[in-house]
């Protein structure tokens, strides 16, 4: 990713945050919009899972400019998701989700160039998780 991707996911992911758990409820509900057998993977307290998810996109925006302190967390996350049952063919459903939740809670604000700088990022964290999880085995997003 270039300066200005960057400096677009992180202006724009601050406009979101400013949703709240707003944001995890469209995240969510579009994820199981796209493929409702993944709601069984989450039996736990959802309201504790929303905050995991938006701890872990700020973590992840927030460190864009310095990636070598998301690789480790990445990757123990990653792993950690496999024990729950997450595929390589999840990430891709987990990439729509994101990206209709960065549409519908941006509007206006979702640019062409907002929309290529989130994929961007997703696809090179999402390619660093699936390496971790899956010993290279899979590297579409």
């Amino acid at each position: 990713m270039d300066s200005k991707q960057v400096a677009l996911v992180q202006q724009t992911f601050e406009k979101a945050a400013g949703l709240g758990e707003k944001v995890a409820d469209i995240f969510y509900a579009e994820l199981f919009s796209i493929e409702p057998s993944l709601q069984k993977m989450f039996t736990s307290d959802f309201s504790e899972q929303k905050r995991k998810l938006l701890a872990a996109l700020a973590m992840v925006v927030r460190s864009l400019h310095m990636p070598e302190a998301i690789l480790r967390p990445a990757q123990t996350l990653a792993v950690k998701h496999v024990e729950y049952g997450v595929k390589p063919e999840h990430y891709a459903i987990v990439g729509s989700a994101l990206l209709n939740t960065l549409r519908k809670g941006l509007g206006a604000d979702f640019t062409a160039d907002v929309e290529a700088a989130w994929t961007e990022a997703y696809h090179t964290l999402a390619s660093i998780m699936k390496d971790a999880a899956y010993g290279g085995q899979e590297k579409t997003a």
